[in-house]
């Protein structure tokens, strides 16, 4: 029989941080949603951005915003502080919290998040931290002032992209890892794969030390995302690849990919079958990416961010059936 492409309906964008107008630490962008569910809602995680300084540069924080459980497209609160400080002057979180990933633990909820730090040859690094909240998932309080995964001999930089996932007692953490930086005109733009690792206690971590995923667009293919869902069969993965180099457009710009696995770490990558693009018009219209799919009463559904990576926020699609 041949395999169906995975049908998922848009139900438009959800949240727009230029709507928010009283928070200035949340000027713009929305990236990198996911997901806590409540009792009576759905609590999405993503980062955001105060203006520019005066330098042109920025720093990313975190925070959340509720969606009413019974009617997703309805916000019910926004998050009236970020839920983790930046870090102290030399730490790897000093600029940035950006992305965040959560899952329970008992009682408590655990966050991982890549931390930014600044560079003079390229624009950043990143290292991945660890944060817990005891308050049901509205402020979270670090490990430690540093970083539970970072740089080795075979993952040299930008280890970013965190996400969390807890199946029994086993921890896995799927990220990226920097592959090189590619020149674009005077700009450094990174190249990342997609990687893994995994922890019996959610604090020490061993690293599978290889890519998970394919390339389809040559060497310079930049992955992201890599949303892990677990289907009653195999494993489903939805992730985010771009070009290396003029990837802020329609023809270059960042679509959604998938593939699936029975072990976790042999993927079978099909992005024929992802099922969601760009838009012909409109908010999502230049790329999709950064896909998080959750299950909710027995439904699936992808938050997913638009043109400029989330600059205008996130948006939410509807699975037609079931993930196997």
């Amino acid at each position: 029989m041949e395999k169906a492409t995975h049908n998922w309906h848009k139900l438009g964008r959800i949240f727009n941080p230029q709507d928010v107008t009283d928070r200035l630490w949340l000027k713009e962008f929305a990236q990198a949603p996911a997901t806590l569910v409540l009792d009576d809602r759905v609590r999405v995680y993503f980062s955001c951005r105060p203006s520019a300084d005066a330098d042109g540069q920025y720093t990313s924080r975190s925070a959340w915003v509720d969606l009413d459980r019974r009617d997703l497209t309805r916000v019910l609160a926004i998050a009236e502080q970020p839920i983790l400080p930046l870090g102290d002057t030399g730490t790897f979180d000093e600029f940035g919290t950006y992305p965040v990933s959560v899952v329970r633990d008992g009682a408590r909820v655990v966050a991982c998040y890549a931390g930014w730090t600044r560079c003079q040859s390229v624009p950043f690094n990143t290292a991945i931290g660890l944060a817990h909240s005891d308050d049901g998932g509205q402020n979270f309080r670090k490990a430690g002032p540093g970083p539970i995964l970072s740089f080795s001999p075979d993952e040299p930089f930008v280890l970013s992209g965190p996400k969390l996932r807890r199946w029994g007692s086993s921890w896995h953490l799927f990220y990226i890892a920097g592959r090189k930086w590619l020149l674009d005109g005077s700009r450094p733009e990174p190249v990342y794969r997609i990687r893994m690792a995994t922890s019996d206690d959610g604090r020490t971590w061993v690293k599978a030390n290889r890519d998970l995923i394919p390339v389809r667009l040559g060497d310079s293919e930049a992955q992201a995302s890599p949303d892990v869902f677990r289907g009653r069969e195999r494993f489903h993965m939805f992730f985010c690849y771009r070009h290396g180099t003029d990837y802020r457009n329609h023809n270059r710009g960042y679509r959604i990919g998938y593939a699936h696995s029975i072990d976790l770490l042999h993927w079978t990558r099909e992005d024929e079958y992802a099922g969601l693009d760009v838009s012909i018009e409109g908010w999502d219209s230049e790329m999709v990416s950064y896909p998080h799919v959750f299950e909710l009463d027995g439904t699936i559904y992808m938050l997913y961010l638009g043109n400029q990576v989330g600059r205008w926020g996130f948006g939410l699609a509807r699975l037609d059936g079931t993930l196997d």
